[in-house]
């Protein structure tokens, strides 16, 4: 299966700015989708586009600790972990640079680039998921044909393999088709609500969400077939 592509994580040559590191913040607390204002390290720096470790993120961690000397963020908690939230100083600071248009361009945040590459990744894929499916299908006809014969063990493995057969298509359709390029304005979160689900009867519509857990997670096709 093609892997998620990754753009590569370049060290930069400076710091980067102490506004920029609002920025990414900011977009990564608005993307936590969390009833939170703070984030934890990790977050900020994939918003940078910068590795967890190496030069880049003792960088920002520098920038992060003049930042809280000058009071522009406060160190938090989030689950236990080490965060960052913006103080009133913060927001005003990076709005002052939002309106000079002096603020550097964030890199493609986190949540869109998911999007990019499961799109992509589906493009890929669905026609080999498809084709899986079918000899799948195949196979059951070739066992129906002589069902007295065949052991019950041979029904159960079939099953297991149609529905990750199933799935992996299923989830394949989603990405390519279903799901709607996100915008850095709000959280991009899969709720597993669709369109119409408020016409159903409450216990269908609880059965459909359960189903589609996990249908954004190509990590899930590398499942041995």
């Amino acid at each position: 299966m093609s892997e998620p592509q990754h753009p590569p994580r370049v060290e930069p040559a400076q710091p980067p700015s102490g506004e920029l590191v609002l920025a990414a913040l900011e977009r990564a607390v608005r993307h936590r989708g969390e009833e939170t204002r703070a984030a934890p390290i990790w977050a900020i720096l994939d918003h940078l586009g910068l590795a967890r470790r190496g030069s880049g993120a003792r960088q920002v961690r520098g920038v992060l600790e003049s930042l809280r000397t000058g009071r522009l963020i406060e160190p938090s908690r989030l689950h236990g972990v080490e965060a960052w939230e913006l103080t009133a100083s913060g927001r005003r600071r990076l709005g002052r640079a939002q309106r000079e248009r002096t603020l550097p361009t964030l890199p493609e945040s986190p949540q869109h680039r998911d999007w990019h590459n499961a799109r992509t990744a589906a493009g890929q894929e669905i026609d080999r998921f498809q084709r899986a499916l079918r000899e799948r299908l195949i196979e059951a006809t070739r066992l129906l044909d002589r069902a007295e014969e065949v052991p019950s063990d041979a029904w159960f493995e079939l099953a297991e393999a149609l529905q990750r057969a199933c799935r992996r298509l299923g989830s394949a359709s989603h990405c390519l088709y279903e799901w709607p390029e996100p915008h850095d304005e709000r959280a991009d979160l899969d709720t597993h609500a669709d369109p119409g689900d408020q016409e159903l009867d409450p216990h269908e519509r609880d059965r459909r969400r359960t189903r589609r857990a996990g249908r954004r997670n190509v990590r899930l096709w590398r499942q041995a077939p």
